[in-house]
């Protein structure tokens, strides 16, 4: 089946879709997007996700082409047209194409470009990963320092990505000022004592949708949450780890540079958490 995506208004064949080589995303990354997880053919925390969508536009100083209830359909549309089950629809919206190049941002009369797919994942929410825990590798954080902004500026994560495939491992965790930020495309987690520890919001690391409703659910759960950062080092030394995003909900990591973490096992903790997000996520689904 051809997929059906959408482009500036319109639903269309994927391979009829074009955008203009003058587009702001593909010449200077100036947009932002979003991934919003689809289970049993329902949208994962669209609200959060909506909500974070538009202070990323705010803060880019970036008007959305669409109002958030059209949005809303459109997703369940893409959800429809391509019968997605299990899997994730992404969204973008740069700051669209001006007449030519130039680092001046376009006329305010210029249109927002606004794209959307999904991707078929089946088998998402009972990924064979899961069950055995992911490796990492630390890395120097070098990217930008408004990370709290999710824009389409991910060519360092890429570069992380392909460090950790290079080494063996599945993913990289990010260090700056010698403690962790975040990884490639998630946030990341410790566990010592029972206590779940993770890097308080800021500038420095996305205010991730999944971790929002995790940490929730924890101290709904009574577990306890230490919000601050830790080193490399706190991580080999953790009971276990994890991360969290969009796409994996809640991953087990069991290895960091080479050493094992806890029992070299997904632990408790990250385990329930992960029962508890997918029980708790599809009570709300949309």
């Amino acid at each position: 089946m051809t997929r059906i995506v959408y482009v500036n208004g319109s639903f269309l064949p994927e391979n009829e879709a074009t955008v203009s080589i003058f587009d702001r995303g593909f010449l200077f990354a100036d947009g932002v997007y979003e991934v919003t997880s689809v289970l049993d053919g329902k949208l994962i925390d669209f609200a959060s996700h909506a909500t974070r969508l538009a202070r990323s536009l705010t803060e880019l100083d970036m008007r959305s082409p669409i109002e958030m209830d059209d949005l809303l359909a459109v997703h369940r549309e893409l959800v429809r047209a391509n019968d997605i089950e299990e899997g994730l629809v992404y969204l973008q919206i740069t700051r669209g194409a001006a007449s030519d190049r130039d680092f001046a941002y376009p006329s305010e009369d210029t249109p927002p470009t606004i794209v959307l797919f999904t991707q078929n994942k089946p088998g998402l929410a009972d990924s064979p990963m899961a069950k055995v825990g992911i490796k990492v590798i630390s890395i120097e954080d070098q990217r930008w320092g408004r990370r709290d902004i999710k824009t389409v500026q991910l060519l360092y994560p890429s570069m992380g990505k392909m460090m950790a495939k290079a080494a063996g491992c599945d993913d990289a965790w990010m260090v700056e000022n010698g403690a962790v930020t975040e990884g490639t495309s998630n946030n990341a987690y410790i566990v010592k004592n029972g206590k779940i520890i993770t890097r308080q919001l800021s500038n420095n690391i996305l205010h991730g949708i999944t971790r929002a409703a995790v940490l929730r659910f924890a101290k709904e759960a009574q577990m306890e949450v230490e919000e601050r950062a830790f080193t490399v080092l706190e991580v080999q030394d953790a009971d276990e780890a994890f991360f969290t995003s969009a796409s994996a909900f809640v991953m087990p990591v069991v290895e960091i540079d080479g050493v094992v973490i806890g029992s070299g096992a997904p632990g408790s903790v990250s385990l329930r958490l992960r029962e508890i997000y997918l029980e708790e996520s599809l009570k709300t689904a949309i």
